[in-house]
Order: C-alpha cells, then structure tokens, then sequence
C-alpha cells in the first residue's frame, strides 16, 4: 500500500505553505484579519458615502431626541445638515402616516409642519 502524496496547502491571503491542522487556511492571525477585511470592506466611493450619511442622519436624530420623543422644527434638522433623501426604512401607519428611520431613530411630519421625532425600541429584537 502506498501513501497518496499530500497536495500542498496555501494561505489563502499570502500564499505561503500551510502546516499544521488539516482545516487550517491561513498561515497567521494577521493574515486571517487581513483576508476578512479586504472581505467585508465597502468596495465603491459610494457606498461609503450612502453609509457615512446614513450614520449622520441618525447621530442628528439622536441628538435632537434625547429621550425617546421629541417635537423639532424642519430647519434645526435641516441646520444639522439631516440629508432626508437617505433612510434605513419606513413604516406605515393605519391612518396613512409615514415614519422615515434611520436604523432605530425615525420620524414623522406632523400637520403643523414640525417633526415628531421617535426610537423604535423593537428595532433589535
């Protein structure tokens, strides 16, 4: 009986020969890190762009409604430089309202022309 020669295995990020474990695919933890990163990182200006004011939009939401509730005027919001073209998602109520979030901070144009600003606490669960 002769052994099947052993193919050689390679780090999937730097392509150095592996030892060790059979199910092992990177040769080092920074190369591991670095193959992950390279993964998962934005690949367009624009979607770092979308992202960035997303974030910025809800940082602006959360900093006008520190308490969970809270009734602002259009132009503080808009003072900020709250971008309302971007948002995470919507909700419709049964009267025909409409909450605009970013992520779990949201709002609603209310009759007055003010804005009701809310958290939606379910967000994460």
């Amino acid at each position: 009986m002769s052994k099947q020669k052993e193919e050689k295995r390679l780090c999937q990020n730097c392509g150095t020969e592996l030892f060790g474990r059979r199910d092992k695919k990177f040769c080092s933890d920074y190369c591991r890190s670095a193959a992950h990163n390279e993964e998962n990182k934005d690949y367009s200006n624009y979607m770092r762009k979308v992202n960035n004011i997303l974030r910025k939009n809800r940082r602006i939401l959360a900093k006008h409604n520190p308490n969970g509730k809270a009734k602002v005027d259009v132009t503080v919001l808009m003072e900020d430089g709250y971008n309302f073209a971007y948002f995470t998602n919507t909700y419709e109520t049964k009267k025909g309202g409409k909450y605009y979030f970013c992520y779990d901070q949201g709002y609603i144009q209310l009759e007055d022309g003010t804005y009701a600003l809310v958290v939606r606490e379910s967000y994460v669960k």
